[in-house]
């Protein structure tokens, strides 16, 4: 297996005294592949936070929430995750069609514990697998191609309060995000939305802000 480290890294190691350290890592640690118990972290987590680059190499990272087991474990080397509705901006989906490169950290905060997986990803618009997620719009597969356990010592243990309300669920409508409600994107929705704001009212900014500011965004 490839080693994680470049000539950058290696300096910075030598600098620090930390290249045993780092090798051993490597070595034992880095893997090249999922295994069972790492399969069954990932697919206990409702959220994961995704790394992308861009063709200049500018990096950025999204938070993906879902149900419990958004992400799904195909075997060793392949898992695969939803798209839902988002702001259309599609950052991170356009570095995935565009570079490939991926990064997925997977954390516990309640336990702690953390999990890093590398890949290359690819977008698939009618993949079969579309049905196993409610209102997703397209399905993300990853090649993996190594896993490995971080260290939580730094994890700040947190409690999880609820799900968010915005998760879509199978036979039940999913409420309208609260920003397509602002009168200032109105022209620029789809007509799908249009037609929700037109039963829910259209917000100005003032509105708005004091539904983030007492969670409901």
């Amino acid at each position: 297996m490839e080693s994680l480290y470049s000539e950058e890294h290696r300096a910075l190691q030598d600098a620090f005294d930390t290249r045993k350290l780092a090798d051993f890592l490597d070595k034992h640690h880095v893997q090249p592949a999922i295994g069972e118990m790492e399969r069954a972290f990932i697919e206990s987590r409702d959220m994961f936070f995704l790394s992308t680059v861009d063709p200049d190499g500018n990096p950025t990272v999204s938070y993906k929430g879902g149900p419990t087991g958004v992400v799904k474990v195909l075997g060793p080397n392949e898992l695969a995750f939803p798209g839902f509705d988002g702001n259309g901006m599609f950052l991170s989906m356009g570095n995935v069609a565009g570079q490939g490169k991926v990064g997925l950290l997977f954390i516990d905060f309640e336990t702690p514990h953390r999990l890093r997986v590398q890949g290359t990803a690819r977008i698939v618009r009618d993949d079969p697998l579309l049905s196993e997620w409610a209102e997703a719009k397209y399905v993300v597969r990853v090649d993996v191609t190594k896993a490995w356990v971080n260290c939580p010592r730094y994890i700040h243990k947190h409690a999880k309060v609820e799900q968010s309300r915005y998760v879509p669920k199978p036979d039940a409508e999913t409420p309208l995000a609260q920003w397509k409600r602002l009168d200032i994107v109105q022209e620029v929705i789809s007509d799908a939305d249009k037609a929700r704001v037109a039963q829910e009212g259209v917000l100005d900014l003032d509105a708005y802000g004091a539904k983030v500011m007492q969670g409901e965004g």
